[in-house]
């Protein structure tokens, strides 16, 4: 069998005396290489065993990787590719020592194994080669700090390596492949059960609100949920109240393996790329102690607030909410950033404010900000799917809203509609028709007309609309909730079947 011979470093050399610095070769697997394409050679279906992920760059030696490649294209057109129909491709290649390539191939097939063991040595050739691709990559690192251009600071530099290794571990996203459409019914049955079982009957994530809960059956795990609004229609505010209360919801208990399992709520990762987290925390102390930001800022607070002020932020000491202030991160560092939160804490939840102030790739910028989005919008998707959390972010949407009469919006106000549109599971909008009702008041000398107006702003005042513009696994439509605008909250709309009933006195 051919051995890879190896390599002679020039470049270390013996130093006043001392013995050569030993030579590290790259990490490979020749016998590995060979058992498996002497596996394929016999038998064409171990090649259908590994080819979801592996591709002839994996292989350590060229030659390897030009057979699997030759042999792939063989398979896949419906020939069968074999030592004798592979042998006219490689007769002019150089001889092995005193062996043809051909003859080469002879002997892989003579020696090949049962092709069972296929996918674990495409595994091991596969794993060999993004270590190698790891190498690679902290060795340019090495040398670019060492030797960096003056148009690369660090921070550009770091940029690059991260994104550079959240390349590598997409490409290794292989996958699992077909599964038995009975293990899929058995996840959706325990998806049921556990909504069954569950207060509300959510299989999601509940939103503590319980009109926007009944619309969603709760936020669904590995689901994109994009909520989108102009300008001051509290979408951040909503956002936050979501986090808050799904954070303050969080419960597990031992499960049957003695790990803890959570029952309730979720840890809750806020990607605040707009909002710092003390302006951040404000909102959320604000809203708990019923007292205005703007009081809080000021200092502007009786003796009875303050003691409200303490005791909300006493109980919110323990919140499981993970909050990252950190302005105009790449979409790289977010999904590194959001791996290390579920390693190291758990997670559940992410929120994203806002999608916009997000950047993609360098490669992806020059191409266009349409290009950009759809990277993000896709890295957030895909993040979602391989954490197995939903991620809810924020959009802004585009000026034409406010060119129309009906100020509701639509799917098409979506900036860059087209891949958010695509990518998102849920689509919801944030709609206060107060904002805008508020700011057509007539003047106070127009009598009847000024009446009207406040007739209309006494119908809209307090009421958020949530309207949701698509969702694939429901129904559209509108969720009507109480805003408080002095404390940014979000909550419950209380109608005639949530009022107290009213008893007579007879």
């Amino acid at each position: 069998m051919r051995q890879k011979p190896a390599a002679t470093p020039s470049h270390l050399q013996a130093v006043s005396g001392d013995p050569a610095i030993p030579f590290r070769q790259a990490p490979h697997n020749i016998e590995a290489e060979q058992a498996l394409l002497g596996a394929i050679l016999i038998n064409n279906e171990a090649f259908d065993r590994v080819s979801a992920f592996l591709e002839p760059h994996h292989f350590f030696d060229p030659l390897h990787g030009r057979i699997f490649e030759t042999a792939a294209k063989f398979i896949q057109s419906g020939k069968h590719a074999t030592p004798i129909t592979l042998k006219s491709f490689f007769e002019n290649e150089d001889a092995i020592g005193t062996v043809t390539v051909p003859q080469y191939l002879g002997r892989l097939a003579a020696h090949a194994t049962s092709i069972i063991n296929a996918e674990d040595y495409g595994r091991t050739v596969y794993d060999l080669s993004v270590r190698r691709d790891l190498i690679m990559i902290g060795e340019d690192m090495v040398n670019i700090a060492y030797d960096s251009p003056f148009d690369m600071p660090p921070e550009k530099q770091i940029e690059e390596s991260e994104q550079r290794l959240y390349g590598l571990a997409e490409r290794g996203k292989y996958g699992s492949g077909f599964m038995e459409f009975s293990h899929a019914l058995g996840d959706a049955i325990d998806m049921a059960s556990k909504a069954y079982e569950r207060q509300g009957g959510l299989s999601g994530i509940s939103t503590g609100l319980k009109d926007l809960d009944r619309a969603l059956g709760g936020l669904q795990p590995s689901d994109l949920l994009i909520l989108a609004g102009r300008p001051s229609m509290g979408k951040t505010a909503l956002a936050t109240n979501l986090a808050f209360n799904i954070a303050k919801a969080f419960k597990t208990q031992p499960g049957p393996g003695g790990q803890e399992e959570v029952t309730d709520g979720a840890i809750v990762g806020f990607f605040s790329l707009e909002m710092s987290s003390e302006q951040l925390a404000t909102r959320i102390i604000s809203e708990q102690a019923q007292i205005s930001s703007e009081k809080i800022r000021r200092g502007l607070i009786s003796e009875d607030e303050f003691h409200r002020l303490v005791k909300a932020t006493q109980e919110l000491q323990s919140l499981p909410l993970f909050i990252d202030h950190t302005g105009g991160i790449s979409i790289a560092q977010l999904a590194a950033r959001a791996r290390k939160l579920k390693r190291q804490r758990g997670l559940g939840l992410i929120v994203v404010d806002y999608l916009q102030l997000l950047s993609g790739s360098a490669k992806r910028s020059s191409e266009g900000r349409v290009q950009e989005v759809t990277e993000i919008t896709t890295g957030l998707k895909a993040l979602a799917k391989e954490l197995a959390v939903p991620i809810l972010a924020l959009s802004q949407l585009s000026r034409q809203v406010e060119n129309r009469e009906d100020k509701r919006p639509q799917l098409s106000d979506l900036r860059e509609s087209g891949s958010i549109e695509q990518d998102a599971d849920v689509v919801m909008f944030v709609f206060r028709e107060e904002y805008y009702v508020q700011r057509a008041e007539p003047s106070i000398t127009k009598v009847e007309e000024h009446q009207r107006w406040q007739d209309e702003m006494d119908q809209v005042q307090g009421i958020g609309e949530v309207i949701i513009g698509k969702q694939r696994h429901g129904p559209t439509g509108t969720v009507r909730l109480q805003f408080t605008p002095e404390f940014t909250r979000f909550s419950d709309l209380a109608d005639d079947s949530r009022l107290p009933r009213h008893y007579s006195s007879e």
